[in-house]
């Protein structure tokens, strides 16, 4: 089931875009921004890890690369986040963050998508 579910979003997904590890959609707005479209129930946390999950395995950036939010927190219901590899026009991250830097590393977004539950088959 996991399986066609996930061929049903590939074959949903545009060409140009980048399907993340969470399955949240990731497109090139241009430049080094980028967005992450809503698309289901999805927090804060969903919309980075896929953020990460795009600068890494599609862009092949370091794992220290900042990535920035630009689009201002709170999301909008039904609305997607913009993010951006420079620090002009950087957002809050809309994540409760000692200190709320206003980027946070590659390496960091992607560890947001190890808190999703995945369930085990017996």
């Amino acid at each position: 089931m996991k399986y066609a579910l996930t061929i049903a979003l590939l074959m949903a997904t545009p060409a140009s875009a980048f399907l993340s590890q969470n399955d949240l959609i990731v497109r090139s707005t241009g430049g080094d921004t980028f967005e992450v479209p809503y698309r289901g129930l999805s927090g804060a946390s969903d919309f980075w890890c896929a953020a990460g999950d795009y600068v890494i395995r599609e862009l092949n950036l370091p794992v220290t690369t900042k990535i920035y939010r630009t689009s201002s927190p709170p999301r909008r219901a039904g609305k997607g986040v913009t993010f951006s590899l420079s620090s002009e026009n950087a957002k809050r991250t809309g994540l409760f963050i000692l200190g709320n830097p206003r980027g946070v590393s590659a390496s960091f977004a992607r560890s947001l998508c190890n808190n999703r539950f995945v369930p085990v088959d017996d």
